[in-house]
């Protein structure tokens, strides 16, 4: 089942983030797609402050992968919007196998990389403000979890 939040500002998108967060576990997997702009990296820096991680959290373009290590879990920051037909080499099953948290942005760039159960969270832009966040559970947990922060 398909979940939709509407988000009226950045507050909205960080509480959101924030309440997923409080259902965290070692090896969660959050997958975020949407436009540029949509609130995907806004989305992560709410998670990263409920982790309690004070870093600067930006957006990983150029470097695929930005490990965060401080915070009360580890928290793997992915962006591979820059990664041309996938890429075996960047060992993506090594980082969704941590005792840590992934959130990867553009992730249907790698779906074939993806494992089976995951959080697939979609924002689409209705205006300047405003965004319909579509929260899309595979696996039990994650169903669990979104029934329990919508």
């Amino acid at each position: 089942m398909d979940y939709k939040i509407t988000s009226r500002n950045v507050d909205d998108t960080m509480k959101l983030a924030e309440n997923i967060e409080s259902e965290k576990f070692p090896g969660m997997i959050i997958c975020l797609d949407g436009e540029l702009g949509s609130g995907k990296t806004v989305f992560v820096k709410g998670f990263a402050k409920s982790l309690g991680l004070e870093d600067n959290i930006t957006s990983p373009t150029f470097n695929i992968v930005k490990e965060y290590l401080t915070g009360e879990m580890p928290l793997y920051h992915m962006d591979v919007y820059r990664l041309e037909d996938g890429d075996e080499n960047i060992g993506f099953d090594d980082y969704f196998k941590t005792d840590g948290v992934c959130i990867v942005e553009w992730s249907e760039l790698i779906k074939d990389f993806l494992p089976d159960e995951r959080l697939d969270i979609q924002f689409v832009v209705i205006d300047e403000n405003t965004r319909i966040i579509k929260l899309i559970p595979h696996g039990q947990i994650y169903e669990d979890i979104v029934n329990s922060v919508v």
